[in-house]
Order: structure tokens, then sequence, then C-alpha cells
């Protein structure tokens, strides 16, 4: 059983819980599996984005300026991922306020 199914179980029937699940804590921690998952997937486009982009003739090793680009690129993508997600962030408070 995972982190969450036992964490929900114990919230559903734990001591002094007669039934009553504990709706913040779910929140939380779907919230963490949702970070996690997006860290996940960010880091596997980055690696496949860079890997296209840098390594010519995959080896047992990556040559100096196939480090240097692999390097590069991962700051890139960081930093294009910060700012796409510092953007959409803005948006949805902006469209929060306006409910």
């Amino acid at each position: 059983m995972d982190g969450f199914s036992s964490d929900f179980a114990a919230g559903a029937g734990g001591a002094g819980g007669a039934g009553k699940v504990d709706a913040g804590l779910i929140m939380e921690q779907v919230k963490v599996q949702i970070a996690v998952a997006n860290a996940q997937e960010l880091l596997q486009r980055m690696t496949d984005k860079c890997f296209r982009k840098c390594i010519g003739k995959p080896g047992s090793s990556l040559d100096n300026s196939e480090q240097k680009c692999v390097a590069m690129c991962m700051d890139r993508y960081m930093d294009a991922w910060n700012i796409v997600s510092k953007t959409y962030n803005s948006r949805l408070q902006r469209e929060r306020a306006r409910m």
C-alpha cells in the first residue's frame, strides 16, 4: 500500500475519527502528489529534449562539448519553465480576484 492509501485509511478510521476524514490532510497529500508528478514530468521532458539536442552519438560517456550543451540546455529549460510557471500563477491569481 502506498503512503497516501495508508494515511487515508488511518485518517478515516483512526482514533477519535469515528469515520470522519480530515479533508485538509487529504488535500495536502493530493497537492504533494501533484507537485511530485509535475517535477517528474519536468525532469523527463527536460531530459528528452536536451538529450535529443545535445547527444549526437550515444556512447559510454559524454565528451566535453556534450556535457556543456546538456548543462546549458537544462539551465535554459529551467529558466523558461520558471517564467511560464510564474506567469501562469499570476494569471490564475488575477482570474481568482475577478470572481
